[in-house]
């Protein structure tokens, strides 16, 4: 390998990496699509059932010592501490930024959608199409249940992981193309190859069109930027 090559090898992030996700002639307007959101039940529950548990147990002391019972060890205790303890105590402050943290977890999860592992789809009106690959890991949600009937509304997603074996069969039919490795993200697409054969701007080129072309059958939403990387594999430098 030349030097001019060893250039163009580490350059190659540069040359691709900044297309835009809408590939030039498609033709397809952009799509706004919500994401998924996560039902959380098991979250939900959890938090449901140590609130009551807690409160419960609360409530029964307090109402325990109004009938004239001592309290229970523990909340004599923690009173005591509360009022021996001044507020600059690093044991006070370090339990009030372990509940402030808590709260602002649990409001971002509830404000946030989750399943950043889901991919939308276009809809079918949008005029996108879909590949054969696109099914695989694809969930659906139809407000309707008589497909039959007009107005019926489908969502679909897939997921990245299935979206990246998608993009890495498409990756490995590209002559020259070794071995090759798709992290499929929310707003970008990375794709690692190693060549054996063939000039590697050849190589990268057609893998950067079926990519592409692959990014555009699968029909997502918001297309995510293609960054592109090939490599000459050790033992063709051998």
């Amino acid at each position: 390998m030349n030097t001019d090559q060893k250039m163009r090898q580490s350059t190659s992030a540069s040359a691709y990496g900044g297309r835009a996700g809408t590939d030039a002639g498609d033709g397809d307007p952009p799509v706004r699509a919500k994401r998924f959101w996560s039902a959380r039940r098991v979250p939900a529950g959890i938090v449901a059932l140590v609130v009551f548990a807690v409160s419960g147990l609360l409530l029964y002391d307090v109402a325990a010592v109004r009938s004239g019972r001592p309290a229970m060890r523990w909340r004599e205790w923690l009173a005591d501490q509360l009022a021996a303890r001044p507020l600059d105590d690093p044991w006070i402050m370090s339990g009030a930024a372990l509940l402030a943290a808590l709260g602002v977890w649990m409001v971002v999860l509830a404000l946030t959608p989750g399943l950043r592992g889901l991919l939308p789809m276009r809809s079918p009106g949008a005029g996108a199409g879909a590949g054969a690959g696109a099914g695989a890991g694809a969930e659906k949600d139809v407000e309707d249940a008589d497909a039959g009937v007009a107005g019926v509304a489908v969502r679909a997603g897939i997921d990245r992981a299935s979206a990246g074996l998608v993009l890495r069969d498409r990756a490995m039919e590209v002559p020259g193309v070794r071995s090759a490795r798709v992290d499929v993200g929310r707003r970008r697409i990375r794709a690692r190859a190693l060549a054996h054969f063939r000039d590697l701007d050849e190589v990268r080129a057609d893998l950067d069109t079926a990519l592409h072309e692959g990014i555009h059958q699968l029909g997502l939403a918001r297309r995510p930027a293609l960054s592109v990387r090939v490599r000459r594999s050790a033992k063709s430098k051998g």
